[in-house]
C-alpha cells in the first residue's frame, strides 16, 4: 500500500471512530510500528490529527466552535434534528458526548425547557447557553482521548439518575454484535448509561453501520432507538428493522 492509501485509510479510522489506536493500525495495514508512527507524525505535520501515547485523535473531537473540522457534518445536522423530535419539554436527558450530540444541541429550540445531565464538558458548555435548561455535568476523572468524564466516581452518580432519555453517540455498530468500543473505560461508561435511562437514542452516521470493534457494549435490543441520516426506508436499515428497532 502506498504512503497516500496508508494515510486517506488512517484519516478514514480517525473519523469514523474519533481516535485510532497504533497497534490495530499495525494489524490493519499489516505494515510495522515505525511505519505506523511515521505517518501519524506526518498527519499531525499537516494539522490533521492530534497524536497521543499509543495512537492519535480527530482534531473535530476537541473543540465545539470549529465546525469546519467536523467530519460529515451535514450528516450529522440531519441525524441531530431527528434526534430532537425525542426531546419534550420537563424531560431529564443524558447525554454522552462526540461530535454528533454536540451537534444536537446546537439545534435544539431556543425555548426549551429540561434538565441535562452529561458527561462531557464541551455539551455542558454548549448546553448553557439556553436559559431554560439546568444542566447538570458529572463529575469524575476526563478522558483526554475521548473528552468525557468517566471512572467509578461517574458510574456511581449515574447509578442515581432515572432519566427519560439516554442520547449516545456510538463507534460501531452491528446488526448481529449491538454497540461496540475499543476502550475499556468507555464501554462500562455507556453499560452505566443504559442502565439509568427509560429510553436510549443511538445517534449514528450510516459509515458507521455493519462494524464491529473489540469490546461489546450491548445487543440492539437493549437501545429504543436508532437514529442515521439516511431514510428509514434505506436498504442499508434492512438488518436494523428486522430487530424491532424504532429507526429514524
Amino acid at each position: 500500500m502506498l504512503k497516500k492509501e496508508r494515510h486517506d485509510f488512517i484519516m478514514r479510522q480517525i473519523n469514523l471512530h474519533n481516535r485510532v489506536l497504533t497497534s490495530d493500525l499495525v494489524q490493519l495495514l499489516n505494515v510495522s510500528e515505525d511505519t505506523i508512527r511515521r505517518d501519524l507524525q506526518e498527519l499531525v505535520d499537516s494539522n490533521l490529527l492530534y497524536k497521543v501515547h499509543g495512537g492519535a485523535l480527530s482534531k473535530s473531537y476537541h473543540s465545539s466552535f470549529d465546525d469546519s473540522t467536523v467530519y460529515a457534518r451535514d450528516s450529522k445536522i440531519v441525524i441531530a434534528k431527528k434526534a430532537i423530535n425525542l426531546i419534550k419539554d420537563g424531560m431529564v436527558v443524558l447525554t454522552g458526548g462526540g461530535t454528533t450530540i454536540l451537534e444536537l444541541v446546537k439545534q435544539l429550540p431556543q425555548g426549551i425547557s429540561a434538565t441535562f445531565f452529561t458527561i462531557s464538558p464541551l455539551v455542558a458548555v454548549e448546553l448553557a447557553k439556553y436559559n431554560n435548561v439546568e444542566v447538570i455535568l458529572i463529575g469524575g476523572l476526563f478522558s483526554k482521548n475521548s473528552q468525557v468524564t468517566y471512572g467509578g466516581q461517574v458510574i456511581a452518580q449515574l447509578a442515581e439518575i432515572k432519566a427519560d432519555l439516554c442520547l449516545m453517540g456510538t463507534s460501531a455498530i452491528h446488526p448481529e454484535e449491538g454497540l461496540t468500543d475499543t476502550y475499556w473505560e468507555i464501554n462500562q461508561l455507556k453499560k452505566a448509561m443504559l442502565a439509568c435511562a427509560k429510553r436510549t437514542a443511538v445517534l449514528c452516521i450510516s459509515e458507521k453501520l455493519d462494524i464491529a470493534l473489540r469490546l461489546r457494549v450491548c445487543p440492539l435490543e437493549s437501545i429504543s432507538y436508532l437514529i442515521t441520516e439516511l431514510d428509514i426506508s434505506d436498504e442499508s436499515l434492512s438488518r436494523y428493522r428486522e430487530k424491532e428497532l424504532n429507526i429514524l
